[in-house]
């Protein structure tokens, strides 16, 4: 039983800073964003498909997170905060973009 916490402890703290450095990707993506979207022009071919293959992984990553059912309800909020961040994010980048 000790050995399963510890495995279970493991893992919450694996998980917390991965949900940590997506948390902070999509915070320089978003900064990169805010910026294009400030000097109101329209962005290089080259930004834009390296942003959009960039919020394509960091969406895939979000919305592949399993959540165990030992994950307390503050761990599975955080997953959900950053799967709307991710939406809100693209919105926000297609906007840009057109």
């Amino acid at each position: 039983m000790d050995r399963q916490k510890m495995m279970e402890e493991s893992f919450r703290l694996a998980h917390q800073e991965f949900t940590n450095n997506l948390n902070a990707s999509i915070g320089i993506l978003e900064e990169d964003i805010t910026e294009a979207a400030e000097l109101g022009e329209i962005c290089t071919d080259e930004w834009c498909r390296a942003t959009e293959d960039y919020l394509d992984d960091l969406a895939k990553m979000v919305y592949s997170i399993s959540e165990p059912r030992w994950f307390s309800k503050e761990d599975s909020m955080k997953i959900s905060h950053l799967r709307h961040r991710v939406h809100d994010l693209y919105s926000k980048y297609k906007r840009t973009n057109h």
